[in-house]
């Protein structure tokens, strides 16, 4: 019998580091060190604090049974409470918090909630391949904001055609940004609330990286700017601000009714998050941030150690404020798949291509701050040595 897949598979594009992952088994197997600044995915431990209050949490019996769809009460409220004392931002945690098995698992989902075949989505390029992927699952149709390093990496929304508006049902936006690592204005933020109620398109602000920041340039929530709640909603996790990638814990906050549309669609997929899991989630928002903040002084240190070198090296970047990444251009002369397949050949150092996420990252490449300091000294000592 022959497997047929369903068009929507077909038509997803290349997985981003299947071609990396092939080569990286082949320098390995020429016996070659390798060292991966490629995916985001922090390499400290979780927070001490969080994982006993998960032990014992384990042996309660009642987190054994079926969790709340819509997130334990108790956790949706330490999420009202977070965002009101980092942003002053006023949630309903009854009907404006919606737990997520990861932001990720929200962002795909979101747009069943919202999109009919043939509606279009506003998504940025460069972006994280999600935002496009969930609105083709869901028979939309994905229209592509370049963001453009003369414009800071922010999207010029005069510059998106009246036809395009006018079959517009969502807008997805990420700042800090993932990859470029720019961040976002209040006055931009306040441009996109006025754009969004102008052309009724719903915003779907996703904020992973707003706790990873520098020089104490605290970034900004979405929900911080009036009218917000009306036009648009936040993605948030734990995964990057207490090491948690692993844990799949999460939210979406903002206006009501879109909430409750999203925990519909959640209804009929999943059956919620193991409360065990909440319950260290409590904790992490909760607990002690000092932890947090060391965590940021630890990325800054690799940050400014990264920046130095590829400063002298003469690569062209901007100095990221906050995330954990770099957003850096190509050497004159190659494109991002050229040259990160030689960096990888040639020193066995993983990055990640621009073009990966999407037609506008052409001409740069990712690199994660996701190793220690002696490691990362060790990367760019044999990225350096390359000759171009």
């Amino acid at each position: 019998m022959k497997i047929r897949q369903a068009d929507r598979l077909k038509a997803l594009p290349p997985y981003l580091f299947a071609e990396i992952d092939r080569m990286k088994a082949e320098v390995a197997a020429k016996g070659i060190d390798i060292i991966s600044l490629g995916i985001g995915d922090p390499d400290l431990p979780t927070l001490p604090n969080i994982i006993d209050r998960l032990k014992k949490a384990v042996d309660n019996p009642i987190h054994h049974r079926y969790p709340s769809y819509e997130g334990m009460p108790s956790f949706r409220e330490a999420v009202a409470q977070w965002y009101g004392d980092r942003f002053g931002v006023d949630l309903d945690p009854v009907g404006e918090v919606v737990s997520l098995i990861g932001s990720k698992e929200g962002i795909a989902h979101a747009p069943l909630a919202f999109v009919n075949p043939g509606d279009v989505v506003l998504c940025p390029d460069p972006g994280y391949p999600v935002y496009s992927i969930g609105t083709m699952f869901a028979g939309g149709e994905a229209y592509l904001m370049p963001l453009l390093e003369e414009n800071l990496f922010l999207p010029d929304l005069s510059t998106i055609p009246a036809e395009i508006l006018d079959r517009a049902k969502l807008m997805f936006l990420n700042y800090p940004n993932n990859p470029t690592s720019a961040g976002a204005t209040r006055e931009f933020f306040e441009k996109v609330v006025a754009f969004a109620r102008e052309n009724n398109i719903l915003v779907c602000h996703d904020a992973a990286y707003s706790e990873v920041y520098y020089d104490g340039e605290l970034p900004m929530s979405f929900l911080e700017i009036p009218g917000a709640d009306e036009v648009g909603i936040e993605f948030h996790s734990l995964s990057k601000t207490y090491n948690m990638t692993g844990w799949r814990i999460g939210w979406v906050c903002g206006n009501q009714d879109a909430i409750g549309a999203i925990g519909k669609i959640k209804t009929n997929i999943d059956s919620g998050i193991f409360q065990a899991i909440q319950e260290a989630g409590i904790e992490a928002l909760q607990g002690d941030q000092e932890p947090v903040e060391e965590l940021r002084k630890i990325y800054q240190s690799r940050r400014d150690l990264a920046c130095g070198y590829l400063s002298k090296s003469g690569f062209s970047f901007m100095v990221p404020k906050a995330t954990f990444y770099l957003w850096v251009r190509t050497p004159e002369g190659l494109s991002s798949a050229q040259f990160v397949g030689r960096i990888l050949q040639e020193t066995g150092v993983v990055l990640t291509p621009g073009n990966g996420f999407g037609a506008y990252g052409e001409g740069y490449f990712r690199i994660s701050l996701t190793v220690n300091e002696d490691r990362l000294q060790e990367a760019l000592d044999r990225i350096g040595a390359v000759s171009w």
